[in-house]
This record gives C-alpha cells, structure tokens and sequence, in this order.
C-alpha cells in the first residue's frame, strides 16, 4: 500500500508544483462544466497587491465540440495524460500565454503594444505538420499560387475571422508536430449554437472589449479547465 501513494504521490507531484508565473497580472479563465463540454464561462482578472479581482461579470463563449483535452503550454500535463491532437475537435487546457492579433480591419482598438496585422491574401497560418514552419504565422512575397500556400492561407471574409487573439498552445518555436495548431480566440458562430474545432469563440462585441483589455506588459494568460480539475489546482496553481 505504501508503494502505490509513494507512485500516486510521484503522478500528482509535479502538476501540483506548478503555479501562475509571478510576473503575469492578467488572467483570461475559462472554467467548462465537464471536459466534455463545448461551452465555457470566460472571466478576466486583474492582479494587485491584495490578490486578483474580477474586471467584470463572466460571459459565454464556446469550445471545441468533442471538449477538452490538455494541450501544450506554460502547465505540465499529468503523467500518461491524453494531449491535444491536430484535428481532434478538443479545446486545450491549461495555462497559456496570449498575445498577437489578426483581423479584417485596417486598425482596431487595443493596447500599444499588443500587436496587430490585417490579414491579407498572402498571409499564412501552417497548419501542416510535416512544415518546419508549423504552427506559424507566414507573410508570403506573392500571392498564393501553389495548393500547399492556398491551404494554409488564412482565412478570407469569413465574418468569425474577422477579429482573432492568438493563444499560445503549442507555440513556436517549440511547437510539436501534430500536437494542434491555429489555437485562437475569434467570433462565435450562429449567435453562439455552434462548437469549434478547438479554439475559443464568442461575441464579436465581447472579443473585441477583451482584445481592447489585454496588456502584453502585464504578461496575460489564459486558464482553461474543467471545474472539477480547476477547483482541484486553484491552491496550488495560485489561481484566480
């Protein structure tokens, strides 16, 4: 009996070592009621010297119809644990980084120093696994002229595309191939009644209120988790 809690103790160890980086004052969590689900609760928090507050009421978003599965970030992932996969249909959970915005219009509000590109023609987001480039935001010299670059193009008048935040699942340069790729925040579909391939959605006047929050000087991350495994790491995490 000894043995097997010395070999518990030993899977659980090192996911419960792990807490928020000190640095990061910005906290985007999303908390989904079962690892299967496909909505979510989001809430942005800000922290202070007396710990982290709330900016606000939560709002709805949606994820990946099959759920969650844990992806690639600043976390570790339990031992023998199931990981994201391209092509999975699963949201990742855990801790990620944000930053980087991708849109239609020429300018949108945000923070100085929160970058942001208007998609073009020529922009690419590698979506291949087999590309030394993959999981990348590419700018071609040239329009698209081969299947392979109008594959990877991002997309185009596509309204909930319109406006995306990058997470950092499964970032470069250490990016896992086959691990998941193009992992953002964009608009929701049908109001809301439609799942994702994995990313995060939700209203388009919400996202924009979030992207026009997020401070890359404050280090903002994005928590996401099944309630029952949030209420299990918050401690020991330091969440929010």
């Amino acid at each position: 009996m000894f043995r097997a809690f010395l070999l518990l103790l030993s899977t659980l160890l090192p996911i419960a070592a792990f807490e928020l980086p000190t640095r990061s004052s910005q906290c985007l969590v999303g908390i989904a009621d079962t690892w299967d689900s496909s909505t979510v609760s989001l809430c942005l928090y800000e922290k202070s010297s007396s710990g982290w507050k709330a900016m606000g009421p939560s709002w709805p978003a949606r994820l990946g119809k099959n759920g969650l599965v844990w992806g690639n970030g600043l976390h570790p992932k339990p031992t023998k644990s199931t990981t994201k996969r391209e092509g999975d249909n699963r949201s990742p959970a855990g801790v990620f980084t944000i930053g980087g915005t991708w849109g239609a219009a020429p300018t949108i509000q945000k923070s100085p120093s929160l970058p942001y590109r208007q998609v073009t023609t020529r922009d690419l987001w590698v979506e291949d696994p087999a590309s030394p480039s993959y999981n990348q935001h590419l700018i071609l010299d040239h329009e698209p002229n081969t299947a392979w670059e109008k594959k990877q193009q991002m997309k185009q008048n596509d309204a909930a595309h319109a406006l995306k935040l990058f997470i950092g699942h499964n970032a470069p340069p250490a990016a896992t191939p086959g691990a998941g790729s193009a992992i953002f925040f964009h608009i929701w579909r049908g109001e809301g009644s439609k799942p994702t391939a994995g990313c995060t959605t939700m209203d388009a006047g919400k996202l924009q209120s979030l992207i026009a929050k997020i401070d890359p000087t404050r280090r903002p991350l994005y928590v996401l988790l099944a309630k029952a495994e949030y209420q299990k790491l918050r401690g020991a995490w330091k969440l929010p």
